[in-house]
């Protein structure tokens, strides 16, 4: 029999969901006819004379989002009296509005800058137990110049807040943090770092960038972390790349967990070095193929630190078979914080891309283990049944490379300064995620986007349980609008 709670339950679930689904169709409406009366022209483009161009932005979404047994209702046991619910639903949505423009100097130099800001909003409880909560906030606001040196070089340099991604994401990606007060968890639309100098040199395929970083944190919770370093990268035409990143965190106060303590201001001085290869399209045998790899080290002399991680992946495309099926086969791993030794070996995985095409550790589990003593086994397969659709199945078998040994619950997880002791697993087998997403391009402006997702607790889990743990599910919808 279900109780008056699971019926208000599902009651608030559906009509987020039909709320969504109103919303969004008007949205499409309004946006189909604006295109068709715009008869081609780019009603982003406010001036342009040939040598001064500016440029409007605007970037809005909103998505609804229902989880089941969050996290397989490990607060039952860690922290029962904290309250937490396993079982919500919420829409958050966003808007990013921005102006740019690139005046063109009679000496061929180009100056060029953006600003832009984010308004993002939560309705409801989200997975961290946050809710009807938001904030609007400074995203880009940079200012660069550009041109040629001769001899085929050219540079580029800018000053201000701006996004940066380097390499393949392992390192230098996020910029910036959303959910918890500034709302929108889960879209996490903010990406520009809070400070940034950057300057790029480049030589027909090579191209050398040098970066100062200060990424946005959260006001709660900023730990003044302070990043530079530089990357060379190799660009095939043929469509590989070789490269390599180096990142010195020059100063910060945010925490490692060593002995089973929060150790605060132990990132400081941590230096990493990533070096990251694709292959171009191969020919005979290995027509189809793509490979790739990643491999880090990271050293920290003042706390002892030696830790590394990598991966490597294997893709294949039936391009011959109805809907050009892609299969990509990955192993990823980072290392852990081995109990037996005096060393400190736990790998510290910066400002990653946590997006499941890119370097989250499972699909739900990615809510839950940041990259960091954890390795994975992940299948994903897409197909194309028009220009305009995607299918993606992926699977992630996720485990842990030490036992008893600190893993962070939670992507967001935040440290207090009287600190709880963080314990590691018995077992390695920590998750199975399964993970069906669907996309859909409605128009050259606006982008629908809908999952169901599903983990399966292993037997780590289980025994922090103290039984066998429920699984957790959820679900998405969301509708992107860019102009």
């Amino acid at each position: 029999m279900i109780g008056s709670f699971d019926l208000i339950s599902v009651f608030r679930r559906h009509l987020l969901f039909g709320l969504f689904r109103i919303v969004c169709s008007t949205a499409a409406f309004i946006l189909l006819t604006l295109s068709a009366a715009a008869d081609g022209d780019d009603p982003a483009l406010f001036h342009d004379d040939g040598r001064l161009t500016v440029r409007g932005h605007l970037q809005f979404g909103l998505n609804t989002v229902a989880e089941d047994n969050l996290f397989w209702d490990l607060a039952a046991i860690t922290a029962p009296a904290s309250g937490f619910d396993p079982d919500t639903e919420w829409l958050e949505g966003y808007v990013k509005p921005g102006l740019s423009f690139e005046h063109r100097l009679d000496t061929g130099l180009v100056v060029y800058g953006k600003f832009s800001a984010v308004s993002s909003y939560t309705w409801g409880t989200d997975a961290f137990g946050t809710g009807d909560t938001g904030a609007s906030t400074l995203e880009e606001a940079y200012l660069a110049i550009k041109g040629d040196l001769g001899s085929g070089m050219s540079f580029d340099l800018s000053l201000g807040p701006r996004e940066l991604t380097l390499g393949t994401g392992m390192l230098i990606a996020n910029g910036a943090t959303s959910g918890f007060e500034r709302g929108a968890l889960k879209f996490g639309p903010r990406k520009a770092w809070e400070r940034a100098a950057i300057g790029r040199l480049a030589s027909g395929n090579l191209r050398a960038t040098l970066f100062f970083l200060d990424p946005n944190e959260l006001p709660s919770t900023d730990g003044n972390n302070e990043l530079a370093g530089f990357d060379l990268r190799y660009d095939d035409p043929a469509g590989g790349y070789l490269g390599a990143t180096f990142v010195d965190v020059l100063n910060s106060n945010s925490p490692y967990p060593i002995n089973l303590l929060p150790l605060f201001g132990a990132r400081e001085g941590t230096k990493t070095l990533n070096l990251y290869a694709k292959t171009s399209p191969l020919k005979g045998a290995f027509e189809g193929w793509t490979f790739s790899g990643d491999l880090a080290i990271q050293r920290n002399s003042r706390i002892d630190l030696k830790a590394w991680a990598g991966r490597v992946t294997a893709g294949y495309t039936f391009a011959d078979l109805p809907w050009s099926p892609n299969l990509t086969v990955s192993y990823q791993t980072f290392s852990g914080d081995d109990p037996n030794t005096t060393q400190y070996e736990r790998f510290d995985p910066l400002y990653y891309q946590g997006s499941p095409s890119a370097w989250a550790t499972g699909s739900k589990s990615a809510s839950t283990f940041i990259n960091s003593n954890v390795n994975a086994l992940s299948l994903a397969l897409r197909v194309q049944p028009t220009q305009r659709d995607t299918l993606t199945l992926r699977y992630a078998h996720i485990r842990a490379n030490e036992l008893n040994s600190p893993i962070q619950f939670g992507q967001a997880t935040r440290v207090t300064a009287t600190g709880a002791i963080i314990t590691g697993v018995t077992d390695p087998h920590l998750a199975d995620d399964v993970f069906l997403e669907y996309s859909r391009i409605i128009n050259r402006n606006t982008f629908l986007t809908a999952g169901i997702s599903v983990s399966f607790p292993g037997k780590g889990i289980d025994n922090v349980i103290g039984g066998n743990a429920d699984p957790w599910t959820g679900g998405f919808i969301n509708v992107v609008v860019n102009f």
